[in-house]
């Protein structure tokens, strides 16, 4: 099938200028990803989020003039299966729908991949009519189709040998081996394919677990014979430079691997367990992506607040939460919007989660000596407009920081607390003086992450929102109306959670005079939240009441991360 463009329109990223889809600006910085990855204009437009999965498929369908297709009725089992491969099909992001007698038909996320449709053309023999769908539909599809097909043929050729051997050549000859790295390879690419954070590798009694956190939750997947356990360990090890030969004690590594466009850092610790060593890998996405406050959930007067504070010249901004609350990609934005090419930005950072294009990004290595404490006192001599702070974890670092933020400099760190209120005692607890911090705060940002429902199998239906929130939240229950909730069912697109993706339910504590009289030892933090919400202040169980009545989440999901609080 000929693809016929537009006559009005040069190239396609005019036509999405035209439009206003996209800026001038967001064109620049995809130009930036495609020179690092080398990947195609659609790809990249996927990968920043700069346009919704569905706004770019009507854009590629108007503009190439072919229509656009949804997974509904694609097939189950997969066309061509011995001469197309899952795993070609999931790197161009194509899935064969029909043999018909005018060609195949194809759902491709990018049809102007001449090189992938004369692939399939030579592969079939047959003429290609290619449609359009998101990738996410096409990714879908294809784990699908490969769940169907039996994996237990990747370990047909490991040698049997004895499993109990303590050899270790004999265990670094069995980890190099083809099955070995075949599986190590293509957990890591299911792993980025299922958008996890990590992977968890735990042996236990006559059996190997492997577990992926998704969406903050852990699900497991299938797992290899329990047998080769020691030789999946020995391949991580190797990958991140560990001792294969030690395993008594911890050990940490790291390592750093390319597969597909996707650029990976994996932070990987091993522990010893009575059944074997147990392994975690953290992985960190480097590919430069596009950070935008409206995308990350803060709600329209929180979002005003926090770009108020940090267009101020100096003055100290403090994200809290837990473990995995988002609080790095909320720094991360903050510097995205803050990266000028007049101001000097450094950040301290363990790890470097983010890349950013501009700023002066630096590893901790505290077994050399190079801590937050030690790097802020260094970066002080280099005439930073802004400094970013991985995480007050004692008193000298949060010292040091909150002088840099009183002598003209934007400090921007992270501090483990429940609420934005509690991280005022905490600041004094550390040693910090009440003056010296009522001078420098600026703002608090409190979050934590919910899952977002899936859009593909979501259920609305009629209630009141949920009665332990609303009393969380200062609300009286019988006030509440009868209004439209959503409800999480479960699809293949979700594996069957009901959710995709997360956002952040957030509160933005804003330093104000009253505020700022309540900077004292002794002030119970119930007070400063007291007051805060007097003057305006939103908590997070009441974003996330907000969010389950936009549709957005569940009241149990809000329970789940928010009630506590």
């Amino acid at each position: 099938m000929l693809i016929v463009e537009r006559e009005n329109t040069d190239t396609f990223e005019n036509f999405l200028i035209e439009q206003n889809l996209v800026s001038i600006q967001d064109i620049e910085k995809i130009k930036q990803i495609r020179d690092d990855t080398g990947e195609s204009l659609c790809s990249a437009l996927r990968r920043t989020s700069i346009l919704e999965s569905s706004s770019l498929v009507r854009a590629i369908s108007a503009y190439y003039g072919i229509p656009a297709v949804d997974e509904r009725e694609w097939p189950s089992e997969p066309l061509f299966s011995g001469k197309i491969s899952p795993a070609f099909m999931r790197e161009s992001k194509i899935f064969p729908i029909a043999d018909t007698d005018d060609g195949v038909i194809l759902a491709m996320a990018d049809p102007s991949d001449s090189y992938t449709l004369d692939a399939i053309r030579l592969a079939t023999h047959r003429p290609i009519i290619p449609m359009v769908a998101t990738a996410e539909d096409i990714d879908a599809a294809i784990e699908r189709i490969s769940q169907a097909q039996d994996k237990t043929d990747v370990w047909m050729d490991v040698s049997g040998g004895d499993e109990t051997s303590e050899d270790v050549q004999q265990l670094r000859d069995i980890a190099l081996g083809t099955p070995i790295v075949r599986f190590v390879n293509q957990l890591i690419t299911d792993s980025i394919h299922a958008r996890a954070t990590d992977i968890h590798i735990e042996p236990f009694d006559g059996r190997l677990v492997i577990r992926m956190r998704v969406d903050g939750m852990l699900r497991e997947v299938s797992s290899p014979p329990p047998h080769m356990a020691k030789a999946i360990v020995s391949r991580i090890k190797i990958l991140s430079g560990l001792n294969i030969a030690e395993r008594r004690l911890p050990q940490d590594g790291r390592a750093r691997v390319r597969i597909d466009y996707h650029r990976l850092d994996l932070r990987i610790a091993t522990m010893p367990t009575i059944h074997g060593e147990s392994v975690a890998i953290r992985l960190l996405d480097n590919v430069r992506r596009s950070l935008d406050f409206s995308k990350l959930g803060f709600a329209k007067r929180d979002e005003t607040l926090i770009q108020k504070h940090l267009s101020a010249p100096f003055g100290l901004i403090v994200v809290t939460g837990p473990t995995g609350s988002g609080k790095t990609t909320t720094l991360a934005t903050a510097l995205s919007l803050l990266n000028q090419s007049h101001r000097k930005i450094l950040t301290i950072e363990d790890p470097i989660e983010y890349e950013i294009e501009g700023v002066n990004q630096t590893q901790a290595k505290p077994n050399i000596g190079l801590n937050f404490a030690t790097a802020l006192r260094s970066f002080l001599r280099h005439d930073p407009d802004v400094i970013m702070v991985g995480e007050m974890r004692d008193g000298e670092t949060a010292s040091i920081g909150i002088h840099a933020a009183l002598t003209g400099h934007l400090v921007l760190t992270t501090l483990h607390t429940n609420t934005a209120a509690g991280a005022i005692p905490r600041l004094l607890d550390m040693g910090i003086d009440a003056f010296l911090l009522a001078s420098s705060l600026r703002c608090v940002i409190g979050q934590r992450l919910v899952r977002i429902l899936c859009n593909h199998c979501k259920e609305p239906y009629f209630g009141t929102p949920d009665v332990q929130l609303t009393q969380a939240n200062g609300s009286a229950h019988s006030d509440q109306e009868t209004t439209e909730l959503w409800r999480a069912v479960g699809c293949e697109r979700c594996f069957g959670t009901g959710y995709n993706d997360r956002i952040a339910l957030s509160e933005v504590l804003d330093v104000n005079d009253e505020i700022r009289r309540l900077i004292k030892p002794g002030t119970p933090t119930s007070e400063i939240q007291e007051t805060a919400c007097r003057l305006g202040m939103t908590t997070m169980v009441g974003d996330g009441l907000r969010k389950c009545q936009d549709g957005l989440t569940t009241a149990e999901e809000v329970r789940r991360v928010a009630l506590d609080i």
